[in-house]
């Protein structure tokens, strides 16, 4: 795997129709060593912080392969940042399972959820309908937390390193928000994965009103 880009957003306005956001989404390429601490990628804007950011979701990651496709089905070019992510990284997997690590250089990422597609996304895509054809593409990119911070670089190398502990993988939580019914075990597996905060809060609240 390969770091093709690392991109920082800045808050900016964005609209479509009547509605419009305040929202760091809009991130571009950046050039030279890259800060990467607790909280993600230094001077990356973060507004929506009830549903983005936060140490359990501090960086966003895409894969450069899943952009070509998105290419190759819509004839729309898709560039570096365009979905929001941080970091760009050619041969990244789809599909990971929680708790797999990426190591860059000194930085040491843990996988913890999926991105769920939102108003702003589709406003950023300019097209209404945006968040069904993500659900439907089945790839969502991947929230990390960090383990170890430190620098990265653009065309840096990164080293997938598989979890043993877990077989919860990123899609597993892909679906599961989709899902209209849940049973207690299906609920009770996807909490023994070190997922983020946001989403077993989430779970757990389902698994009680089971019960």
């Amino acid at each position: 795997m390969r770091l093709e880009s690392i991109n920082v957003g800045r808050a900016e306005t964005i609209s479509l129709g009547n509605k419009s956001h305040r929202t760091g989404i809009c991130k571009y390429p950046v050039e030279g060593p890259v800060s990467v601490g607790i909280n993600g990628i230094a001077g990356d804007a973060v507004l929506d912080t009830k549903h983005h950011g936060g140490p359990d979701q501090a960086v966003y990651a895409y894969s450069a392969d899943d952009y070509d496709w998105w290419a190759a089905e819509t004839g729309r070019e898709y560039v570096p940042g365009m979905f929001g992510e941080n970091l760009t990284i050619r041969d990244l997997p789809s599909d990971m399972n929680v708790g797999d690590r990426l190591l860059i250089g000194e930085v040491v990422l843990e996988a913890t959820a999926p991105r769920i597609p939102c108003d702003t996304l589709a406003t950023r895509m300019q097209d209404r309908g945006f968040g069904m054809l993500f659900r439907q593409a089945a790839r969502p990119g991947i929230y990390f937390r960090v383990l170890s911070g430190g620098e990265v670089l653009t065309g840096d190398a990164a080293t997938m390193v598989e979890s043993a502990d877990h077989d919860v993988s990123i899609l597993d939580l892909f679906h599961y928000k989709y899902r209209l019914t849940h049973t207690p075990d299906d609920l009770q597996r996807l909490l023994e994965a070190p997922i983020a905060e946001r989403m077993r809060v989430e779970i757990e609240k389902k698994l009680e009103a089971l019960a």
